[in-house]
């Protein structure tokens, strides 16, 4: 398994990961919902909210690789960039933009 040693060099390889729409769709579900929780925690100033976030978030993103994408996901291998990453094509899929990330990563949409 090759090695990144960037982030951007991590970038297209990650969507490479994430080449279903399914997956994405999976992807942007579990964010949406842990965005969700952060926001619960902020209002209510109750830091219980928090756990939520990643129980959530990697709840959707790992079916998504177990049943939908038969690959195992980076953020085993990459966590940091993982998230850095996954939080990217979210708001970049928000804002329309993912979609030339993915034409010059080679997924096909």
């Amino acid at each position: 398994e090759r090695r990144y040693q960037t982030f951007a060099e991590f970038w297209p390889f990650y969507l490479q990961e994430h080449s279903r729409q399914t997956t994405r769709v999976f992807h942007y579900v579990g964010s949406t919902i842990a965005l969700g929780f952060l926001m619960a925690a902020l209002t209510t100033l109750d830091p219980w909210y928090l756990l939520g976030m990643p129980l959530s978030g990697y709840f959707f993103a790992w079916v998504s690789h177990a049943f939908v994408e038969h690959n195992k996901p980076a953020t085993f291998t990459y966590p940091l960039w993982s998230l850095i990453a996954d939080y990217k094509m979210y708001f970049l899929a928000l804002g329309g933009q993912l979609g030339p990330h993915l034409d010059r990563a080679g997924v096909a949409r």
